[in-house]
């Protein structure tokens, strides 16, 4: 093959294990053979609309077989994958589409977005928006082989991340990023040939697809897509399929361990779960390791591809509050201004190098430029390091609100808020919360004495905003603390309205 990219693999996996399971959905079950022919239909079809090397071709639906065959058949052809978040406002779906260039949108019955950059839409499913038909499209296409000339330094996907500065930012992963990245997951989490991985955080979240879903099918695993999380229906799939590993962030965690079938459940098949997106309770850790299923965690971002430190099973109670160590293949620092290594227990700024860290942000050279220091990413996120090497995250990176594992830039939240008529001034800062583990708060000063309202505002930005990013409350303010050169004090918000 010429093809050395992840646009290979179901080719590489079809040769290897054609008969076995490759993904089970609400389709069924579908094997590795049968994958790599669809991929092969839909890679032809896309060639024949135009579809070419460099083009991008967005993603926007649920976790389904259809992503992966995007994945696939837009990798094989040298084009660039981007999936989208299906929780984002329209406006904010038209910003990723736009910025992004996507001339391809594959969606959902009822997801088709319009932009004018997008010349095909394709919907999967029934659609009456006079969209393309997926299955129809990839009936009346050929299944020959893709084998275009694709290299691991290629760029391969354009992942969207909430930025602090305002609208996301799309992050530039190679096919060497993504691949180097599951080979740190199969080094590090050691998953097996015979995994059976349960895939309910979205694929559009990096975590989901590069640290569960794409190392399960490197590997020649299955994988069970879920469209939507339910802790009960969770619990009924790890029994039923005999799960072997799933990856989720806290609040996941937390209501499975709630769920009234908890206590009968069978979780003998188990053999690990991983946890991210936000700091992990003990007790959560507990309930896990009381049933006998070793819980590891980690730390990383969309950036990274994402893996930067993990904290394997068996360190997780011993090093309970640390992100663990580096991947294997990864390198972590911590580091002062000028970017020397703190001593044990000082606080430093996390800084990354390795094959799994972005190219760059697309088409944003100057936001590019400074994260990037001769070969390191700066990550914002400050932490210390104990006198064996184990990462711990002490500090927010540059503010960002984390609600449920998803990232929530204030600047973004702050800027749509600043739309209504009868805000002066605001600021978002992330107060703690039992279920999310933190939402947002909006401080807000009002433009006229009286006529503000919490309600209504928080109700503005509704289909302006996704409902994450929403604040959960309003509370007004004559002035909002600033400095000399006008930026909001948050350190001083945080003191005053958490």
């Amino acid at each position: 093959m010429r093809d050395f990219g992840i646009g290979s693999w179901a080719a590489r996996r079809a040769r290897k294990t054609p008969g076995k399971t490759a993904v089970i959905d609400s389709e069924g079950h579908c094997t590795y053979a049968a994958l790599n022919e669809r991929v092969r239909r839909l890679a032809n079809a896309l060639r024949d609309l135009g579809v070419r090397r460099g083009d991008r071709i967005a993603y926007l639906g649920p976790n389904h077989r259809t992503f992966i065959e995007t994945l696939f058949a837009g990798g094989a052809l040298g084009a660039i994958f981007v999936p989208l978040n299906t929780r984002l406002a329209a406006p904010e779906l038209e910003h990723c589409l736009a910025d992004s260039g996507s001339t391809v949108l594959i969606h959902g019955p009822t997801a088709a977005i319009a932009s004018g950059t997008v010349r095909h839409s394709i919907a999967i499913g029934s659609d009456g928006t006079g969209s393309l038909g997926y299955d129809e499209l990839l009936a009346g296409s050929a299944a020959t082989p893709i084998d275009e000339t694709v290299a691991l330094d290629d760029p391969f996907m354009i992942m969207y991340t909430s930025g602090t500065t305002g609208r996301p930012k799309g992050a530039l992963l190679t096919h060497g990023n993504v691949t180097w990245n599951a080979v740190n997951v199969l080094v590090d989490i050691d998953l097996a040939s015979d995994e059976v991985t349960l895939c309910v955080a979205p694929l559009f979240h990096t975590a989901g697809l590069n640290m569960t879903c794409l190392p399960t099918l490197l590997k020649g695993g299955t994988v069970i897509l879920e469209e939507t999380f339910d802790p009960d229906r969770a619990l009924k799939l790890i029994g039923a399929h005999r799960v072997t590993y799933m990856f989720g962030v806290p609040v996941m965690f937390d209501a499975i361990a709630r769920s009234e079938t908890w206590g009968a459940a069978d979780l003998s098949s188990l053999r690990q779960v991983s946890c991210g997106g936000a700091p992990v309770p003990a007790t959560t850790i507990a309930a896990y390791l009381d049933r006998g299923v070793a819980f590891s965690q980690g730390y990383g971002m969309t950036e990274t591809s994402p893996g930067v430190l993990f904290l394997s099973g068996d360190d997780c109670a011993r090093k309970a509050g640390t992100a663990g160590v580096p991947h294997f293949f990864t390198d972590a620092r911590v580091v002062d201004g000028r970017s020397r290594p703190v001593g044990t227990g000082r606080r430093g700024e996390v800084v990354v190098s390795g094959p799994n860290v972005m190219r760059e942000y697309w088409g944003r050279s100057d936001d590019t430029a400074p994260t990037l220091d001769e070969g390191w990413f700066r990550t914002g996120d400050i932490a210390t390091v104990d006198d064996e090497g184990y990462v711990s995250i002490v500090d927010r990176a540059k503010d960002m609100i984390v609600s449920g594992g998803e990232n929530v830039s204030p600047a973004e939240v702050e800027t749509a808020l600043g739309e209504h008529p009868d805000v002066a001034d605001c600021a978002v800062i992330g107060v703690p919360d039992d279920t999310w583990g933190e939402v947002g708060r909006a401080i807000v000063v009002p433009a006229r004495a009286g006529h503000a309202d919490a309600a209504a505002l928080l109700g503005f930005l509704r289909g302006r905003l996704a409902g994450y990013k929403i604040p959960k409350s309003v509370v007004f303010a004559v002035e909002l603390p600033r400095s000399a050169t006008g930026k909001i004090l948050r350190r001083a918000l945080r003191e005053e309205y958490r």
